[in-house]
């Protein structure tokens, strides 16, 4: 690493971390993920979560941190692509009718923010939204292609993730929820989550910090990289979920920093001060 980049990391106070394949996977907090978060709070710093996994909502991720980590953490420090759709469908269809395929939780969440939610596929249908649902089942697919097929009803989706680590590899995420809903009817989402730049911009303005000043830290290059590309910030991906080294060759989202995981970030980190 040049001296530059070495200067340059000694500048980062506001982190915005992936969760999923970066900082953990399912229950276990990988080494040197707790270290880290200690050495953001020494420097002044602040992390943020920002996840595309909407089936939780920021006070669940409060709960599992606390739970599973033994981390201490506050609900305005997870933004989540639930988050970012309920701020985008309060703003633009907040008296509408809304489908809604996702999880129990997820639909509750928009319930709870005054959203009217359909499951149904019935009349006057103003949009439909696609989350990833791990309690997916053939009769939601069937349902919200019956939506989209009926008239010109547009179709957003939490998230553009294909596959979701989990602690045996990977699983079906939203983006490939979409694709099987997309092969059928021809229509493709609007993404609302990573990699839209709205993620960073509402993490800086709740924090207060520069973007010169921030860190987007990801596994994932499409989403993560991508996000932190668009919203005018320092990347770094971690290769603990699904980029590997290679794909650094040939890419359109190459990520400023690169390290095999986060105990290595938190080496480089440290050797900076």
């Amino acid at each position: 690493m040049t001296e530059q980049a070495r200067s340059n990391l000694r500048r980062k106070k506001l982190f915005l971390f992936d969760i999923d394949g970066t900082l953990a996977v399912g229950d276990t907090l990988y080494e040197g993920s707790a270290k880290l978060l200690d050495y953001i709070e020494e420097i002044g710093g602040k992390a943020y979560y920002i996840t595309n996994n909407s089936t939780r909502s920021g006070a669940d991720y409060v709960e599992k941190f606390r739970r599973a980590f033994h981390l201490e953490t506050t609900e305005d420090q997870f933004i989540t692509s639930g988050h970012m759709t309920v701020r985008f469908l309060l703003e633009h269809y907040a008296d509408k009718k809304i489908f809604v395929l996702g999880t129990r939780s997820f639909i509750k969440e928009l319930r709870r923010n005054g959203l009217h939610i359909t499951e149904q596929a019935e009349d006057g249908i103003d949009c439909a939204v696609a989350a990833y649902d791990s309690e997916l089942t053939y009769e939601k697919l069937v349902r919200i292609c019956q939506v989209l097929s009926a008239g010109n009803v547009p179709f957003y989706a939490t998230n553009p993730d294909l596959r979701c680590p989990s602690d045996f590899g990977f699983i079906p995420d939203c983006g490939a929820i979409c694709g099987m809903i997309t092969a059928s009817t021809g229509i493709e989402p609007t993404y609302l989550g990573k990699p839209d730049r709205q993620v960073v911009d509402l993490c800086l303005e709740r924090s207060g910090f520069t973007r010169e000043e921030t860190l987007v830290v990801g596994d994932r290059l499409y989403t993560d990289i991508a996000c932190g590309i668009n919203g005018q910030v320092d990347t770094c991906v971690v290769f603990t979920g699904e980029a590997k080294p290679e794909d650094m060759a040939d890419t359109p989202y190459p990520a400023d920093y690169a390290f095999d995981n986060i105990k290595e970030l938190l080496m480089h980190c440290t050797e900076a001060l």
